[in-house]
């Protein structure tokens, strides 16, 4: 588990933590399911979950592609991980699927 400790005046203060280690204790505490809606809602869906958020808006691979500024084939070939989009596209994409961002893994 990675944990980030805060100190303020040499002391610790705050302990910051990945989401997903953060839902792990909660639910290892059995308090998983007190996790408020607005912080549940930020939570990134992965990169591979692309294609699934795409059909989901109805859009096609054509409409999302020249929204976000890349060809209709490039959009094909991040959806199939075949290559993965720089941190620009990711925001471009997340922007247009109305969803807050991406982890940094496939």
């Amino acid at each position: 588990m990675k944990v980030q400790v805060i100190k303020r005046d040499g002391e610790p203060e705050y302990a910051v933590l990945p989401w997903a280690d953060y839902l792990a204790l909660l639910q290892a505490s059995g308090q998983a399911a007190q996790v408020p809606q607005a912080a549940a809602d930020a939570v990134k869906p992965a990169l591979s979950e692309l294609t699934r958020l795409r059909e989901a808006k109805a859009l096609t691979l054509q409409e999302l592609a020249r929204s976000v500024g890349i060809s209709p084939h490039y959009l094909g070939m991040i959806e199939s991980a075949e290559r993965q989009p720089d941190a620009a596209i990711k925001r471009a994409l997340a922007w247009a699927l109305g969803v807050a961002g991406w982890e940094e893994k496939l």
